[in-house]
């Protein structure tokens, strides 16, 4: 199983050993690669962020991650529990500006005192540092996660894993 930088695989992981008795393979996959690598068949199924081609694939929603904006420590935003995009109009975007960057590097370019970025909350986290600062931002649309997978696939391991995703136990009547 494939999942994007940020999202937490673990407990759904720990679920499928506990009933299946089997390790599954987790894989990193970036964002712009979660298609291809399902795909191309590097992974079964992968834990999304954002939409994908649901002529292509089938999608399971599975929550709404919060964006936040990540500013230097210093910056009047860290003054406010959250704030509106709109204040955030005239400040230098560093994704927005430089697309090419990974997120790392736009928080890094952040640190340094270069801009401001809006990602979701987990992204944030992952990337946690001591010289930047987040808050949640308002007028901004939250990011969709969910479990993704080739339609064209029909695998009774992936039916188990839906199964762990939409809460089934090992003593649930279905199986």
């Amino acid at each position: 199983m494939g999942f994007v930088p940020g999202v937490m695989p673990d407990k759904w992981e720990r679920a499928w050993r506990e009933q299946v008795r089997r390790p599954l393979e987790l894989v990193g996959v970036e964002v712009a690669d979660q298609e291809v690598a399902l795909r191309d068949g590097r992974v079964d199924m992968c834990l999304v962020r954002g939409q994908v081609d649901r002529d292509v694939f089938h999608l399971i929603p599975l929550y709404r991650e919060v964006p936040v904006v990540v500013v230097p420590t210093e910056h009047p935003v860290t003054a406010y529990d959250e704030i509106d995009a709109a204040e955030l109009a005239d400040e230098y975007d560093v994704l927005r500006e430089q697309p090419q960057l990974t997120v790392k590097q736009a928080i890094e370019t952040v640190a340094a005192g270069t801009g401001i970025v809006v990602v979701p909350m987990s992204l944030a986290r992952l990337h946690r540092r001591k010289d930047v600062e987040s808050r949640p931002v308002t007028g901004v649309e939250e990011s969709p996660v969910g479990l993704a997978w080739l339609r064209e696939r029909d695998d009774p391991d992936i039916a188990a894993f839906i199964g762990i995703i939409r809460g089934r136990t090992a003593r649930s009547s279905r199986s």
